[in-house]
């Protein structure tokens, strides 16, 4: 692997190229989530070599299924919401963070592989910020009649499989989803909360650039930069890249 000052990379679809050395320090913007990383750790692995026509399809199937998160405005409120807790029968709403100066609110799932990728690391990121004082929640809004492996039980099982710190809450109408603007998993949203304010919406972007399907490592830098910025008072740009997953799973529509 190549690290530039800084640990800075870029990574392209032909492998990975090493940034000119900035001037400055200041001049590179590392989360802090992103420095707590061994860099012996972040390991940039060479592109498996396909020797069967199998392997290529599976690569197809991942794609196939990709959907990026649509246009939320920046700015808008945090919907309302009050949902059950499938591994402790609670049942948690918007109001239960109110006294957080920032939420972040994940879709996620138990099947899809581009949850899978990041489940280990969701879980990392959530523990290193929720001790500085950002409140994470995760739901669930998948169908269990065509993804029963989503359900509340499997959920519950998984809380404890990757011991995800945070709630972790299931969505059976959907109705949240789409309050929310949601679309696919995994898909994040930040709030920000000044004072008495209603929860704002300041990113509403991926993880990182990590897929499944590429040897790009799982760094959160992305959602790390927009976290720290928020808990620093900092402003959050305004161009931010869509999360990439798997769609969320709508119940069937009922014949009439």
């Amino acid at each position: 692997m190549a690290v530039a000052a800084g640990g800075a990379v870029t990574v392209t679809t032909t492998g990975v190229r090493l940034l000119s050395a900035p001037r400055t320090l200041a001049a590179i913007r590392t989360p802090s989530f992103v420095t707590t990383l061994s860099y012996s750790k972040l390991v940039f692995f060479p592109e498996r070599i396909r020797n069967n026509e199998p392997a290529r399809k599976k690569l197809l199937v991942i794609r196939a299924a990709r959907t990026e998160s649509q246009g939320v405005s920046l700015g808008s409120r945090a919907p309302n919401f009050q949902l059950p807790e499938p591994l402790t029968g609670k049942t948690w709403t918007l109001e239960d963070f109110e006294s957080y100066p920032a939420l972040l609110v994940m879709f996620l799932c138990n099947h899809c592989p581009f949850v899978k990728h990041l489940k280990k690391d969701l879980a990392k990121l959530s523990n290193f910020y929720m001790k500085k004082g950002l409140a994470v929640v995760a739901i669930s809004s998948n169908s269990v009649a065509t993804h029963p492996q989503d359900g509340p039980k499997f959920m519950a099982e998984d809380a404890k499989l990757y011991n995800y710190p945070f709630p972790y809450l299931y969505d059976e109408t959907q109705d949240v989803a789409r309050d929310f603007g949601a679309v696919c998993t995994p898909e994040f949203f930040l709030f920000k909360k000044d004072g008495r304010r209603p929860f704002e919406l300041v990113y509403h972007g991926q993880f990182d650039d990590s897929r499944p399907s590429n040897s790009v490592p799982v760094t959160g830098r992305d959602l790390s930069l927009a976290i720290d910025s928020v808990l620093s008072g900092q402003p959050i740009p305004s161009v931010q890249k869509p999360s990439v997953g798997c769609s969320i799973k709508w119940h069937p529509q009922k014949s009439s």
